[in-house]
């Protein structure tokens, strides 16, 4: 049975901090900081905004764009590495929000940034076993990184979820394949307030293992090279990352480029391949294939291959677009951020 995605919707705060503020207050060079990341700023969650607020919200906008009720979804599953509560899902809450209580199956999954598309494949299993009608699968963070930790100037918030199905579909998922290995890269203890990182384990042995591993595996499984694409979407840790990751497999600069957005709102973690697909699909055409690598530290990698059907016309114009959120900014300084963020109490 086919399956794919029927509806996509994100949510990024309107906050914003540069990267010069944040640069200045650690005596750093903010020039050196741009380049070396290719990030300029990134966004900063409202004093009231956190993941289950930025789930609830993106869910939301995935439905405005269909004629799909919140009690025809029969399993939501929320991916993120800052749920509010350590022991209370954050599911319960988007499936009280969008009316879809009590008949359905509903969890939390953390697999650092890419719990969002894990999900997407839980529910993908779910609609062709005809289990569920419809699943929702949402990736949402409000990062965080150490004062004067380089994580500081990228981790941002924001979310994309995806209503999963075999009707309507507007971009049938063809095949999906995962890569995953015990990679320490990147890790947060129970009671840590911040995460901390494997240094020389990020690069090779964490990011560019796992999605050049998952990307080469779907191209084999799929009998394609890169220039069947005509767009390739990977996770943005940084802006650097996806574009090295994207070379390295064979893609050009016009299939990866329409999908970056960390050089606006930061690395939004398991939001991050999320918001970058959405970016995608609001300018995509019928019959477009599209290559997707989500990554996660610990670590593993999610890949999937994508065609665009004539159904996406219907749902481009129905629901807010990337691009909106990319303009908006409301800028902070290092202490109205410091308050966002809960660094000072």
């Amino acid at each position: 049975m086919d399956g794919g995605i029927v509806s996509y919707g994100v949510y990024v705060p309107r906050y914003r901090i540069k990267i010069e503020e944040i640069a200045g207050v650690w005596n750093e060079n903010p020039d050196s900081i741009k380049g070396g990341l290719r990030v300029k700023q990134k966004s900063v969650p409202d004093i009231d905004e956190d993941t289950a607020t930025i789930s609830v919200e993106a869910a939301r906008n995935a439905l405005k764009r269909v004629d799909v009720d919140g009690e025809q979804v029969g399993a939501i599953y929320v991916g993120s590495e800052s749920h509010p509560y350590a022991v209370k899902p954050t599911a319960t809450i988007v499936a009280e929000a969008i009316d879809a209580t009590p008949y359905l199956t509903a969890a939390d999954y953390e697999f650092a940034c890419k719990a969002g598309t894990a999900g997407i494949q839980t529910c993908l299993g779910l609609v062709r076993s005809g289990m569920a009608r419809y699943g929702l699968s949402i990736g949402s963070d409000v990062s965080q990184g150490a004062p004067s930790d380089q994580l500081e100037y990228t981790a941002g918030a924001g979310g994309g979820a995806y209503l999963i199905g075999t009707e309507n579909i507007i971009a049938k998922i063809n095949k999906t394949v995962s890569y995953t290995t015990d990679t320490p890269d990147f890790w947060r203890r129970e009671g840590q307030r911040y995460p901390s990182h494997g240094g020389r384990f990020t690069g090779e042995p964490g990011y560019f293992k796992h999605v050049t591993g998952a990307t080469e595996k779907l191209l084999e499984k799929t009998d394609k090279t890169p220039s069947d694409y005509d767009y390739a979407v990977f996770h943005q840790p940084n802006g650097k990352f996806p574009v090295r990751a994207a070379e390295r497999l064979g893609f050009e600069e016009k299939q990866y480029s329409p999908a970056l957005v960390v050089e606006d709102i930061g690395n939004t973690y398991s939001g991050s391949t999320l918001i970058g697909l959405a970016k995608v699909l609001d300018q995509a055409k019928p019959g477009d294939r599209i290559l997707t690598t989500s990554y996660g530290s610990g670590a593993g990698a999610d890949s999937f291959d994508i065609t665009v059907t004539e159904n996406i016309k219907e749902v481009q114009d129905r629901g807010p677009k990337v691009s909106e959120f990319l303009d908006e900014g409301t800028y902070l300084s290092y202490g109205e951020y410091a308050k966002h963020k809960g660094k000072v109490k």
